[in-house]
């Protein structure tokens, strides 16, 4: 497959824009034509997620997406010109020229956005791509494969799936560039194995992502969007917020506020239609260990379940954990450090925003840091002094909803970004087109009639004159 595509690439060069739309359109056709099955698909493979999730969460946002590539593209092809360039005697464009092949490793949780969004960028950049889903979901893997022999030759675009060795032998594949969604620890080995072939790659990885509730924020409506976030696919986003910052002052609030929006969102949590089940009993059983590893050390857990459901939770055969709240944890919890990717919700305090600005900033960065208030002095703070992937203010993962902002971690959270034209960029090399207008050219600037010493003088002169104006501009 890899050949096939490398070879197509090689005999027919970067394609126009109507043979990168025709692709575009092929895909959004493959992906919507099999909403249903792909929905029905991702159920299963979960145990249970609801099915208007999946089509909200997974397939329908491929519609917006695409049409944005499809209505940009042509505009994002055309050479840039830069500016001065002519003026200085060296006319330059920027070509952005396809690399080649592209691989695109997807994850588990949104197993069918996560490849098909970055692929389509890919394709709109003019690649060619070879798609590895996730093994976690072999049945949804199975339509998209199908979906998309329907409409490409794969040597255009083709999905593969497969286990730890299909997933090792793709890695190891010379692509001309490797896009990456899942957990650090996984990035990290696909990392090594393209550093092999120097392939470059994209890392979207997750994170201990903090939201801060600011004193002058509304503590109801802040409690109920994050109870909300939190629980959206079971937990299992890597922009879900892992723990909370609120005054000492105000966290008695806060907890009573996020148990009653998780109890009346879920009243019959154990058997709601509405909840995603924990993926698989390993990531069950790690969930879990997090919030018994807590309790044993110190920590308060609140079950935010009806007192009725307590008993039936958690449920190893659904696969399902109460939302549960954790109060008084502390650095040497395992859930202090780890990503919880399940409905948990720590709550720490505060007594100044330097707190929370050091606590974060001490730490591997996240993928977004949220925060609930104005627009303030403390907020400009924390925008300054923090970092990571995103911020988002008063809600879930805006910063991630608009299809020409750039998406990406930095650091332990990820390298790279994409949507958009961001993703154009990622899998586009910007070449350098230059002409000469220079009188004599540079040969003419550097060959031995250059080498005298009234050059010699006239450069001195110059670095004399730049040497001065730099030690005014610094005071010394």
């Amino acid at each position: 497959m890899f050949d096939a595509q490398r070879s197509a690439h090689l005999r027919e060069g970067p394609p126009p824009v109507e043979v990168r739309i025709d692709r575009l359109n092929r895909l959004l056709a493959a992906v919507l034509g099999s909403s249903d099955e792909l929905a029905e698909a991702m159920s299963s493979d979960f145990g249970h997620r609801p099915e208007a999730f999946s089509l909200s969460a997974d397939i329908v946002g491929a519609i917006d997406h695409i049409t944005h590539l499809k209505e940009n593209v042509e505009t994002w092809m055309k050479p840039v010109s830069i500016a001065g360039s002519t003026e200085a005697g060296i006319p330059t464009e920027i070509d952005t020229v396809p690399l080649g092949v592209v691989g695109v490793v997807g994850p588990w949780n949104f197993p069918v956005s996560l490849v098909v969004h970055p692929a389509a960028e890919a394709i709109a950049a003019g690649n060619r791509v070879m798609i590895k889903f996730s093994d976690v979901g072999p049945r949804a893997g199975a339509v998209l494969s199908e979906a998309v022999a329907k409409y490409f030759d794969s040597s255009e675009l083709v999905v593969v799936n497969g286990g730890l060795e299909v997933a090792a032998a793709f890695s190891s594949l010379p692509f001309n560039h490797l896009f990456f969604t899942g957990s650090p620890a996984v990035g990290r080995i696909l990392q090594r194995a393209a550093a092999e072939n120097l392939t470059p790659v994209t890392l979207e990885l997750g994170g201990k992502n903090p939201a801060v509730i600011a004193e002058d924020a509304n503590i109801e409506e802040a409690a109920r969007r994050i109870a909300g976030s939190r629980m959206s696919n079971g937990g299992q986003v890597c922009l879900c917020p892992d723990y909370v910052f609120v005054q000492e002052s105000q966290v008695d609030e806060l907890v009573t506020a996020l148990t009653s929006n998780f109890v009346s969102a879920y009243p019959d949590y154990s058997t709601n239609a509405s909840v995603t089940s924990i993926v698989n009993d390993r990531n069950f059983r790690r969930v879990n260990g997090l919030v018994a590893d807590a309790v044993a050390k110190g920590a308060r857990a609140i079950e935010a379940v009806p007192e009725d459901q307590r008993a039936l939770l958690p449920d190893p055969g659904a696969r399902r954990i109460a939302p549960t709240i954790l109060l008084d944890v502390t650095d040497e919890m395992d859930v202090a450090r780890e990503e919880v990717f399940g409905p948990v919700l720590t709550v720490l305090t505060y007594s100044s925003i330097e707190d929370v600005i050091d606590y974060i900033a001490s730490r591997p960065s996240p993928l977004v840091a949220y925060w609930y208030g104005d627009r303030t002095q403390s907020f400009g703070e924390f925008r300054r002094r923090t970092i990571s992937g995103g911020i988002s203010l008063n809600d879930f993962a805006v910063h991630a909803m608009l299809p020409d902002v750039p998406f990406g971690g930095v650091g332990q959270s990820g390298m790279g970004s994409y949507h958009g034209k961001a993703g154009f960029d990622t899998f586009s090399h910007h070449r350098a087109v230059a002409s000469s207008e220079i009188p004599g050219g540079v040969v003419g600037m550097i060959g031995p009639s250059s080498m005298t010493e009234e050059s010699a003088a006239n450069i001195r002169s110059r670095i004399a004159q730049a040497h001065s104006d730099v030690l005014r501009e610094i005071g010394r």
